[in-house]
């Protein structure tokens, strides 16, 4: 028996090499002619090196992580003698596991001179480094003797892409992930999708799109190809769940966001398909209490009142009774009653408040001097620079 394997691969555009001269050298026309008459070149277009033609791939090539491995696998009785009881598998072994790839695991009942046995392997190849292709042939003679070989096929699996991640805290609970894609391969790429599946605590909002004319857009145009070397980056703005906002989990502590799914196509159609693992972050940490700006105006009159809406959370595990006090600053005055009692606040739940204040000083005034006070432990939280407003003059403002 003979056991042959191939790779099966898409076919690729003929590539040819251009031979010209001008007419005046010595072999005048017969080049320019040459190309005119080769079926490979394109008719109106022999100088271009690219041709109407497809060719079979001539080597094993690469295999990049997330496509698809596929493989003819053959057996062939180059005798004249019938064997019997042919058995076929094949085995994919990698660097953590062995797979089964046969698609039948049926031995053949015989197999006649110059019959073959023929089978398609495919997986989907989720492991970078060296792969090695096991392919074992068992079977029987006609006198009864059995016989049994193996073939090795060794093959590297490449990265195709090199993916890396930034967090951004907002001043909410909104966390900004951005998402470097770079195509490291040596061939474009079309990037077909690139989606970002979140955690069960959050929502996730795309940023890639525009909006023209009432339609939406890709920031990356029309033709989302990648090519070799280049880097895109991904925008996403995650929002955790109502029902999980208040939670200290989301809040603090290193919390899962989500994975990226990447599916990509490349020359003739061939598909790949990344998924990253869960990526997380580290959230920032808030101490025992937390206050964050709900609402704020962006530019505010010289002198004359504006309203802010505070949210106070309570991150530690224990009832909190808390006491407010407004310290003023050189530019921002604080109006109403300071050091006044907020209750109790229990744990991971909130409240909300409504202050009042104005600014003696032109331009972006940051807003500080809140203080708050925990009368059990008696214990100071000191906020400073919550936000920041540009305070103009009213008469600029009108204007």
């Amino acid at each position: 028996l003979i056991f042959a394997v191939m790779r099966l691969t898409k076919p690729t555009l003929f590539t040819n090499i251009p031979v010209t001269c001008e007419e005046r050298d010595l072999p005048g026309n017969l080049f320019n002619q040459l190309m005119k008459d080769d079926p490979s070149t394109v008719k109106g277009a022999e100088t271009l090196m690219l041709g109407e033609m497809l060719t079979l791939p001539q080597n094993f090539g690469n295999i990049f992580l997330g496509e698809t491995f596929s493989s003819y696998i053959s057996v062939h009785n180059d005798s004249s003698q019938v064997v019997k009881d042919i058995l076929v598998k094949a085995d994919l072994q990698t660097s953590s596991q062995r797979l089964n790839l046969s698609a039948s695991s049926a031995a053949v009942a015989e197999l006649k001179p110059d019959c073959c046995i023929d089978d398609v392997i495919h997986h989907e190849v989720k492991e970078i480094g060296t792969h090695i292709l096991v392919c074992a042939v068992s079977y029987t003679t006609q006198t009864g003797e059995k016989m049994y070989f193996r073939k090795f096929f060794k093959f590297q699996v490449l990265k195709p892409l090199d993916v890396k991640t930034k967090f951004y805290n907002a001043e909410t609970d909104e966390v900004f992930l951005e998402a470097q894609i770079q195509n490291i391969t040596t061939s474009p790429m079309f990037m077909e999708k690139v989606s970002l599946e979140p955690s069960i605590m959050y929502n996730v909002a795309e940023l890639n799109t525009v909006d023209t004319a009432g339609e939406s857009q890709s920031t990356f145009g029309s033709r989302t190809y990648l090519q070799p070397m280049d880097t895109r980056q991904y925008l996403y703005c995650l929002k955790p769940k109502q029902e999980f906002a208040e939670k200290a989990g989301v809040i603090k502590g290193v919390t899962v966001i989500g994975k990226l799914d990447i599916v990509w196509k490349t020359n003739l159609g061939e598909r790949g398909r990344l998924q990253t693992s869960q990526l997380q972050r580290m959230a920032p940490g808030y101490g025992d209490v937390r206050l964050s700006l709900e609402t704020i105006p962006d530019t505010v009159n010289l002198e004359e009142p504006f309203d802010i809406t505070c949210k106070i959370t309570n991150c530690s595990e224990r009832t909190m009774d808390l006491v407010l006090e407004m310290c003023n600053t050189n530019s921002i005055h604080w109006c109403g009653v300071s050091g006044r009692q907020l209750g109790k606040l229990h744990p991971s739940s909130s409240l909300h408040l409504a202050l009042t204040l104005l600014s003696s000083v032109q331009g972006l005034q940051s807003v500080s001097g809140l203080r708050l006070t925990d009368t059990f432990l008696k214990r100071t939280y000191e906020y400073d620079d919550i936000a920041q407003v540009c305070v103009v003059s009213s008469e600029v403002k009108q204007s």
